[in-house]
């Protein structure tokens, strides 16, 4: 039995196709997936993402359990910022991704992928079963108490005042949502509840994700696609948020990244903070920054006229098969074929010139800097 979250029954209404994503039943399009897609890049798409997981963690020894859970340097963080992150085992080989909040004092608030909650959640429990200061922190799973949208696109900046008015209550302190920088969340009052909104997303536009209560959520789509709708505004499903994120280079976890691939391969090694002292895969991860690695992720755009590239194609160098495409689709954007894989660092260097196999035949492609896209 698929999962739904709290916006099933306003995607039917909007008549989107529905698809299996991680065991939740999501909207994967409503109108197109480049209508979409244009949508956030020139005005405003809004996606549910209440499939998203949601971890607190709180208590005196909070910060000290998740510096060594963690690859990013959560003191860092002062009350209202948020960072992305990552969680490794020992290998240095990724759990997931996420993003880590400090809401304020010693309360963290960790947005998790939706395939991987019930693992990392498990991860987190085993690790801090075995953390010396274990009293002192407490780890609570709160997926199921929250539903959330993220509303990305350069106009949203111009209508979302309107939607959630006055300043925040808790975290960064803000007159209004706008004067959120990137990456700062704030809590504030919608209606007769609060939620919380960061100014985060997934899609290299400028945009905010919005967390709270089934009901809260349920009300705020509904008021932000009446007041967003003249500034263009639009729904979008999981292949726009997939297009989008791949034309700007941003991992995917079951993709970019797995429990085969460390963030340094990956290309995410900004996030591995190795001077904070030791965490789960440090050692490993400080080898491979010191002497390279075996594999990289690399982009790439197609030069060839071909069918869009797809995860686990042939990538081909030299007559030889050398990697597999881990992302690829069609660029609404850029209206060609694009992707990003894993190749020997020999051939990461963009202008390397490299072939996709695409239903048994090779088509001519290149390597690219990330990201793909500019805007």
């Amino acid at each position: 039995m698929l999962k739904r979250t709290a916006l099933f029954s306003a995607h039917q209404k909007l008549g989107a196709k529905l698809i299996d994503f991680g065991g939740w039943e999501m909207p994967v399009q409503y109108t197109s997936i480049t209508d979409e897609h244009l949508a956030v890049r020139n005005a405003a798409g809004i996606f549910d993402i209440s499939h998203m997981g949601e971890v607190t963690v709180s208590g005196a020894a909070a910060a000290e359990f998740l510096n060594q859970l963690l690859t990013n340097d959560i003191k860092k963080l002062t009350p209202g910022l948020g960072q992305y992150t990552l969680m490794c085992n020992e290998r240095g080989t990724v759990i997931d991704d996420l993003y880590a909040y400090r809401l304020c004092g010693d309360v963290y608030f960790l947005v998790i992928n939706a395939s991987r909650i019930e693992a990392d959640v498990a991860w987190m429990q085993s690790q801090a079963a075995k953390f010396p200061r274990r009293s002192e922190v407490t780890l609570t799973d709160a997926s199921h108490n929250y539903a959330a949208v993220a509303v990305q696109g350069p106009r949203v900046k111009d209508f979302i005042n309107d939607v959630i008015p006055g300043a925040s209550i808790s975290a960064m302190r803000v007159a209004r949502v706008t004067d959120l920088k990137k990456n700062e969340i704030g809590g504030f009052k919608f209606e007769h509840q609060s939620v919380l909104v960061s100014r985060t997303g997934y899609t290299g536009e400028d945009g905010f994700e919005i967390v709270g209560s089934d009901e809260s959520i349920q009300h705020l789509w509904d008021k932000f696609l009446s007041v967003g709708a003249p500034f263009g505004l639009k729904p979008a499903g999981l292949g726009a948020r997939d297009t989008l994120r791949t034309e700007v280079c941003y991992p995917l976890y079951g993709h970019e990244l797995d429990e085969e691939t460390t963030p340094i391969e990956a290309g995410v090694g900004f996030f591995v903070s190795l001077d904070k002292g030791e965490f789960n895969g440090r050692a490993f991860l400080a080898e491979q920054k010191a002497k390279g690695v075996k594999k990289k992720c690399v982009a790439f755009k197609m030069t060839d006229k071909s069918a869009p590239p797809r995860p686990h194609y042939p990538i081909w160098a030299n007559s030889a098969s050398v990697g597999e495409v881990v992302s690829g689709t069609q660029s609404p954007s850029l209206n060609l074929g694009i992707g990003m894989g894993y190749v020997p660092p020999e051939f990461a260097k963009p202008d390397t010139k490299i072939e996709i196999e695409i239903r048994g035949k090779r088509f001519a492609a290149v390597v690219v800097p990330k990201p793909i896209y500019k805007k």
